[in-house]
């Protein structure tokens, strides 16, 4: 049963011009429309490409994200290359980072200005980080299977929620283990944090700073931890979790109301709540339902129950010319196996402080091997507390493939040994090459094109892409022209449905 879960998997990245800065050019017109193209659009800026595979098995995910990132590199502009790392290249300010666009039907001016509340409320820098997320989902037989053994009893529709909620709670607990062993961003472009403090870093080079024991800075302070959301889901179950969230939404918070919702008549963001939609809610993890066009993602959720997990602390792998590939995945796949089997009580506020704490530490210290953390009010060498959960997951393993078991050896070493870890091996090449972080990855970047431009390109994926694109242009046109309310009438019904 293991065998029909499905995976997806969603990669950014920056469009960089050969003068090593984010590319200030329009979203590719062949790459179709932003809007509506399923498997090609963008996230924060123009500039910030997003590759979305469907749900397939994970050797068809990877080879669909490959095959479309070839696609991707026959459409960009000589010079222009696609940013292979998680933070960004060369930042000259806020007007570098242009806002993505999206047309001007309604549904398009809502994705607009929502990431204009982000800019204004986080700022510009902060949404140019890149990385991959991990779309994980267990079959209906699998999970009848389970219920079967587990809660005979139990409703389906609640069994299947109350499961995919607890292996979440079990990501936000052991989820530090994700980016110390995938970690890739340990080195950053000074531009990054120009005209505020960084202590944990160090000088590389002229352009550059690094972390000596870092593993992902993306997911540090200077990252995704420096967002200080005004807001906690509560995962306790699917109906905490949708409620948690609705609060924040319903909730206006005064330093947004400083913000203000128009200047001049022009959105600044789409309210003044502590949240504009749930995607504002940054986590390691997130339920998520079916897409339903038009709907609150929430409401989707309280009506249709869970249809997958989302795993979002994923760097971008440097040493990859994908970023990710099928060892990592078959890692994850255990590693989310292992979630699910893994007793989940109710994370208390205690622990949840416990567990910030550890995420801060590995993604700045990690790879110390002395490096002590608090763990269950005790303190505790996070090498030792790695291991005792790599052999649960090696346990959990057991149940794959002796193809998969072999293929995640290399990965659990990395446990034990901190040198073999992306974030190491990227810092030993850039000393090696003599090379600061941005002339490392621009190279790889520029590499990596050439030899995507070089291979036999699949035809028939190409032709799907290709007709995939004239259609989202096609669904973009129609939404414009059936424009019928005014965009303040258009929120107003979106958000009091």
């Amino acid at each position: 049963m293991l065998k029909d879960s499905l995976i997806g998997i969603e990669k950014e990245g920056l469009r960089v011009s050969d003068s090593g800065s984010i590319a200030n050019t329009k979203h590719p017109y062949a790459l179709g429309s932003a809007l509506t193209n399923p498997y090609i659009t963008t996230d924060f800026s123009e500039s910030l490409v997003e590759l979305v595979t469907p749900p397939l098995r994970s050797s068809q995910a990877l080879a669909f994200l490959a095959k479309t990132q070839q696609y991707l590199y026959h459409n960009l502009a000589n010079n222009e290359s696609f940013w292979t790392a998680s933070m960004p290249c060369i930042i000259n300010g806020k007007t570098n980072i242009p806002i993505a666009k999206y047309g001007t039907s309604n549904h398009g001016k809502m994705k607009y200005v929502y990431r204009l509340g982000l800019a204004n409320r986080y700022g510009y820098t902060m949404q140019s980080i890149a990385g991959i997320h991990f779309n994980y989902s267990y079959s209906k037989d699998f999970f009848s299977k389970y219920k079967s053994i587990i809660q005979p009893k139990a409703d389906i529709r609640d069994f299947i929620d109350n499961n995919y909620m607890a292996l979440s709670r079990n990501i936000i607990r052991y989820g530090w283990i994700i980016f110390y062993l995938f970690g890739a961003s340990s080195a950053i472009c000074k531009s990054f944090v120009k005209g505020s403090k960084h202590d944990s870093l160090v000088e590389f080079d002229d352009n550059s700073l690094y972390g000596v024991y870092a593993t992902s800075l993306r997911m540090g302070d200077i990252g995704y931890q420096d967002i200080k959301n005004k807001t906690t889901a509560n995962y306790d179950n699917l109906n905490s979790y949708i409620q948690s969230l609705k609060y924040s939404m319903e909730t206006s918070c005064y330093d947004y109301e400083l913000i203000g919702l128009k200047k001049s008549g022009e959105y600044q963001q789409l309210n003044t709540n502590i949240l504009q939609i749930e995607n504002e809610y940054y986590s390691a993890v997130r339920p998520k339902p079916t897409y339903v066009f038009n709907q609150k993602p929430l409401d989707t959720l309280k009506e249709n129950g869970i249809s997958y997990i989302e795993l979002r602390s994923l760097d971008i792998n440097s040493l990859n010319p994908i970023g990710i590939d099928q060892a990592q995945i078959n890692f994850l796949e255990i590693f989310i196996l292992f979630c699910l089997l893994t007793e989940s009580p109710p994370i208390t506020k205690t622990e949840q402080e416990e567990i910030n704490n550890i995420n801060r530490l590995v993604a700045h210290k990690g790879r110390l091997k002395s490096l002590m953390v608090k763990y269950q009010n005790q303190e505790v060498l996070l090498k030792k507390l790695g291991l005792t959960i790599i052999d649960k997951v090696k346990l959990c393993a057991e149940l794959f493939s002796l193809e998969t078991q072999h293929s995640i050896k290399d990965i659990i070493k990395r446990m034990d040994n901190p040198d073999l870890t992306p974030s190491a091996i990227i810092l030993r090449q850039m000393r090696e090459n003599n090379q600061g972080f941005f002339d490392y990855i621009n190279s790889l970047s520029k590499k990596y094109k050439a030899d995507f431009l070089k291979q036999k390109i699949d035809k028939k994926h190409f032709k799907y892409m290709d007709e995939n694109a004239i259609t989202s242009h096609l669904k973009q046109a129609k939404m414009e022209q059936e424009n019928n309310l005014s965009f303040d009438n258009f929120l107003a019904n979106y958000f009091n449905k």
